[in-house]
This record gives C-alpha cells, sequence and structure tokens, in this order.
C-alpha cells in the first residue's frame, strides 16, 4: 500500500458522451470533488464531420450535446456540487478532450466507457479512450458501464 499523500484535485473535467455512463461520471467526480472543493467542468464535444465546415450549423447535434450537459448540471446539482458546462465541435473528440483538459489545466480527466460488443463478441473499446489515455496531460479515470444481464 501506497501512504504518498493523494494529489490535490483543483480542477476535474468530466467528458460526457450523452450515454447512461455520464451519471455514473458525473457521480464519481462529485464524489471525489465535493471534498476538495474542486471546480468541475462537464465538457460534451459534437464531432463535426471532415466534409462539413467547423463553422457551420449543426443546430440538432448541439442541441443533443446541450441536453446531455443539461443533465449532467442536474445531476451535480443533486449531489450538492456545481458543474461548469462546456460545449465544443471538433474534428476529432479524443483530441478536443485532451487540448480542454490541458486549457482547463486538470488534475484528473473522467470518462465514461459503454459496454459494447462488436459483430463476434468481443468487446469494444473504440478509439477516444486508447487516445486520451496515451495522450492526456492528467490523471485520466474510465468509468465503464456494468455488463449487461444475459437474458436480460
Amino acid at each position: 500500500m501506497n501512504d504518498s499523500p493523494r494529489p490535490a484535485l483543483r480542477r476535474i473535467v468530466l467528458a460526457l458522451n450523452g450515454a447512461p455512463t455520464d451519471r455514473l461520471v458525473v457521480s464519481y467526480a462529485a464524489s471525489l470533488g465535493k471534498p476538495a472543493k474542486a471546480e468541475l467542468v462537464a465538457l460534451h464535444v459534437v464531432e463535426i464531420d471532415w466534409t462539413l465546415p467547423l463553422d457551420g450549423s449543426v443546430s440538432g447535434l448541439t442541441e443533443e450535446a446541450q441536453r446531455v450537459l443539461d443533465i449532467a448540471e442536474a445531476d451535480a446539482e443533486h449531489l450538492g456540487v456545481r458543474l461548469e458546462p462546456v460545449l465544443l465541435k471538433a474534428r476529432n473528440v479524443g483530441a478536443a478532450i485532451v487540448d480542454e483538459a490541458a486549457s482547463q489545466e486538470a488534475d484528473l480527466l473522467v470518462l465514461g466507457l459503454p459496454y459494447r460488443k462488436k459483430f463476434g463478441g468481443d468487446f469494444v473499446m473504440g478509439s477516444t479512450v486508447p487516445y486520451v489515455f496515451k495522450n492526456a496531460p492528467c490523471t485520466v479515470w474510465v468509468v465503464r458501464e456494468p455488463m449487461p444481464q444475459e437474458g436480460a
């Protein structure tokens, strides 16, 4: 067991993806951040296809993204913490998350990972989480949702 002191948490960035794991991410970040009085920053990235202009209108996507952030704010308030919502448009979600964590000088970055299987039954992590693991400037926690129950 390591007896070194825990690092101070001043700012926690929560990367939300609109999946059920968002509630877990907010809950874990709140439980860590509240005692430390850390700032919580909820980030949702709208990925813009390379064929579209980055500053173009994507109102349907941004409305959904705003809904994700609104739910996170309500969940945080229910848990007794405040979080700052940040909505970004980017070509690459992983790079946007890493850049925002760096610009926010985050001490911790928390992401949700839905439990997904591809055809053939293998668990799939996607490309965002490995990118963040490799490039984030701070500690990274990934909250994976529980495996679905067989027959459920």
